[in-house]
């Protein structure tokens, strides 16, 4: 294993990444939604309350981005947006009935899809799958981390 070369790792996660979205873009996963808002609607659903700030951060998106996503779920009659009554800024978001019964949809479709992956993983080759993923989640969000503060200082 110690000739393992970046360009290894990066060519299996580039096919993972896109036979992931793959699924994620198609409509039956997403319940009608764009995969923006897909993604909103799980983080909020999981969250079940959650302000712009922190699910911006979560999905990695600019804060106008999010706003727009939100505004779009809004007007969809998915989101529940409300103003803080002591802090005007802080502004609250969580799901509407109809935006609750497409996250347990999305979140459905997506524990069936996941559970049919993880059954063809050979059973004792499953708690090392997830463990190695786990690894390469924590590196990666170290890495960002130390990215960020790299930039902050330039």
């Amino acid at each position: 294993m110690n000739n393992v070369k970046s360009s290894d790792l990066r060519e299996i996660v580039r096919i993972l990444v896109r036979n992931l979205g793959l699924l994620e873009r198609n409509k039956s996963c997403c319940c009608g939604v764009t995969l923006a808002q897909c993604h909103a609607i799980v983080e909020i659903g999981r969250a079940k309350e959650i302000n712009l700030n922190s699910l911006a951060e979560l999905l990695n998106l600019e804060k106008s981005t999010m706003s727009r996503t939100i505004n779009n779920l809004v007007n969809e009659s998915l989101v529940l947006r409300e103003i803080h009554t002591e802090n005007r800024r802080y502004i609250k978001i969580k799901l509407t009935e109809k935006g609750e019964e497409i996250f347990r949809e999305i979140e459905k479709t997506m524990e069936d899809y996941y559970t049919d992956v993880i059954s063809l993983v050979p059973a004792d080759k499953r708690e090392q799958v997830l463990e190695s993923l786990q690894i390469l989640v924590d590196v990666v969000n170290v890495n960002k981390c130390c990215n960020e503060k790299e930039s902050k200082r330039l």
